[in-house]
């Protein structure tokens, strides 16, 4: 099994380091991987991305021209990425901060108020792991249970502090969709 997993937005908002969680819990798992950010000038404000491939076999390319998942954090993002997602795909919104709605009907669309929830957590930065977290639980691309040791390792030691946080925002995303799926 492979899934193709773009994630997009503004500069600023985590989409990298998010893409590197994934990426690492699939590491954890033994699957095969890449993780592919997109740097320069998108990093002062513009858009911004990374392409994430897990796999049980061998990563041919680290480029995903037609995600099977895409996570975006705002309407530029969506507009850019949302006709590359392969039929059948799942397309995952911040709803508090994308106001169109998806056009295509041969996708999955999941809805998440994240940037309001991460307010109300009183850590408004963190609205792309509670997206993190809801990909996670809906679709399974690596365990839930493999999220708190992925984080440990990822998170950089001028921010270990932030770690119950991040953690607490994954499990966020996680009772949303669950509590979707009820």
């Amino acid at each position: 099994m492979t899934t193709r997993t773009i994630m997009a937005g503004f500069g600023g908002q985590g989409l990298l380091f998010s893409g590197k969680v994934l990426a690492y819990a699939g590491l954890l798992e033994g699957k095969e991987l890449s993780w592919l950010p997109s740097y320069g000038p998108e990093m002062r404000g513009g858009t911004c991305n990374c392409s994430v491939i897990i796999s049980d076999e061998p990563v041919g390319s680290p480029i995903v021209t037609h995600p099977d998942i895409l996570m975006v954090m705002n309407e530029p993002s969506l507009d850019k990425f949302e006709p590359a997602v392969a039929p059948g795909g799942f397309i995952f919104v911040d709803s508090s901060l994308v106001t169109r709605g998806v056009s295509r009907t041969d996708v999955q669309t999941v809805g998440i108020p994240a940037t309001r929830m991460a307010r109300e957590m009183g850590a408004v930065s963190l609205a792309n792991m509670i997206l993190l977290g809801a990909i996670v639980a809906k679709l399974g691309c690596v365990r839930t249970d493999t999220m708190p040791a992925a984080l440990k390792h990822t998170i950089s030691a001028r921010k270990a502090d932030l770690l119950d946080l991040n953690l607490k925002a994954v499990e966020t995303g996680m009772r949303f969709i669950k509590g979707e799926q009820t």
